[in-house]
């Protein structure tokens, strides 16, 4: 059979595996952080008619003389190229900025996936719409270690802040210098035990002769007593007082930012620390990929951290269906990290990759498959009438 019929045909045939390349392009041209793939040519081996000659005296050299045996697909490429980001607004939505894929697990299965479509289930796992869990490191007391086991991310729903005891408080602000003595300024501040419970610390300032007198009286004192006594003096407005807080019930009251301008009463206490018990309300994931939990007593703290994983060669990855990837031994092994560290991208929290299919791009490429399929049908037909014609040669 004539060697140029089996030639089209194989043109046929990669020219299909490109039509079915782009078509699979175009279909997933709004797939989140879909990865477009192209299609490469390589011709096959050829026949070899007549073999090269070197020259010699009186005869020049020959060239070899080969007949190609037709084409065949020598790989179909991912390109990883980013996507542009599409705005959510949704918080368990993220978007990695640069180099990375994120974990899952499905069962005993790991997978990769650039897209970040997630959500909490019933157990507050964070997970991917086909349910595989997210994974990450975990936090212990609101402390996240880097390297350590990957398992996986989840929202501890009834989880408690426990309560912190006030050690601290600073007063700030300005008592009249212009006030009558035995003027009376009372402020109470509340106050937090170690179990969280609270309670109310009255400081209590004086007008005295030389300046003011600082008190303060707390419940956990024998029976409330005021202890600690400081003066403060003025000059011009500014504190002159011999340095030192003042303490009482364990609490170290800073009084040094305290001024005395006349007729003006702002002091009052301008921080403290110290909280009681509370429950988890909301959460926020940053973009170094730490979930943070927001309790309801003011206080954060981390609950865990998404991690990314990057190849050697990501093209050696082998696509796994639902937008994920599996390893394989080209790929080379995944190595797992912290987003925004070195090697690895940022987070975007709120936000998707978009797919990052060039449809002007994937349209021309379907001409062209269109075109060489169509050339190489001719290729077939020509071939069908020239062995029509040597069928022929019988009758």
């Amino acid at each position: 059979m004539l060697r140029s019929l089996y030639a089209g045909i194989s043109g046929l045939r990669s020219h299909q595996t490109m039509l079915d390349v782009t078509g699979n392009n175009i279909a997933n041209v709004n797939t989140t952080a879909f990865k477009s793939s192209s299609t490469q040519f390589q011709d096959t081996l050829s026949q070899l008619t007549t073999g090269a000659a070197g020259p010699q005296d009186g005869v020049g050299g020959t060239n070899p003389a080969q007949v190609g045996l037709g084409v065949l697909v020598a790989g179909i490429s991912t390109n990883f190229a980013q996507g542009s980001t599409q705005a959510t607004g949704r918080a368990t939505n993220l978007m990695i900025s640069g180099d990375g894929f994120f974990v899952t697990r499905l069962g005993n299965q790991t997978s990769y996936t650039r897209a970040g479509d997630f959500d909490f289930d019933a157990e507050g796992r964070l997970v991917s719409p086909d349910g595989s869990l997210v994974q990450g490191w975990g936090a212990v007391n609101g402390v996240v270690t880097d390297g350590g086991l990957v398992g996986d991310i989840q929202l501890p729903l009834k989880a408690i802040s426990p309560g912190e005891v006030t050690t601290t408080a600073t007063v700030g602000g300005n008592v009249p210098s212009d006030a009558a003595i035995g003027t009376v300024l009372v402020r109470d501040v509340e106050v937090f035990d170690a179990s969280g419970a609270s309670r109310s610390m009255a400081i209590t300032f004086t007008k005295s002769a030389a300046g003011w007198d600082v008190s303060a009286s707390d419940p956990n004192n024998p029976a409330g007593a005021a202890t600690g006594a400081k003066a403060l003096t003025f000059a011009n407005g500014v504190q002159t007082s011999a340095a030192g807080p003042l303490v009482v019930g364990g609490i170290s009251v800073d009084l040094g930012k305290v001024s005395g301008f006349a007729a003006l009463t702002t002091v009052a206490v301008t921080d403290k620390n110290g909280l009681d018990a509370g429950t988890l309300e909301s959460y926020t994931l940053s973009k170094d990929g730490t979930l943070i939990g927001s309790f309801s007593n003011g206080a954060s703290q981390a609950l865990g951290r998404v991690v990314l994983a990057t190849f050697d060669n990501p093209g050696g990855l082998e696509k796994a269906g639902s937008s994920s990837y599996r390893a394989t031994f080209n790929s080379g092994e995944a190595t797992v990290g912290a987003p925004g560290s070195a090697g690895y991208g940022s987070l975007t929290s709120g936000a998707l990759e978009m797919s990052n299919v060039d449809l002007s791009q994937e349209f021309t490429n379907l001409i062209v498959a269109q075109r060489g399929f169509q050339a190489n049908a001719r290729i077939i037909t020509t071939s069908d009438e020239v062995l029509q014609e040597l069928t022929n040669l019988k009758r």
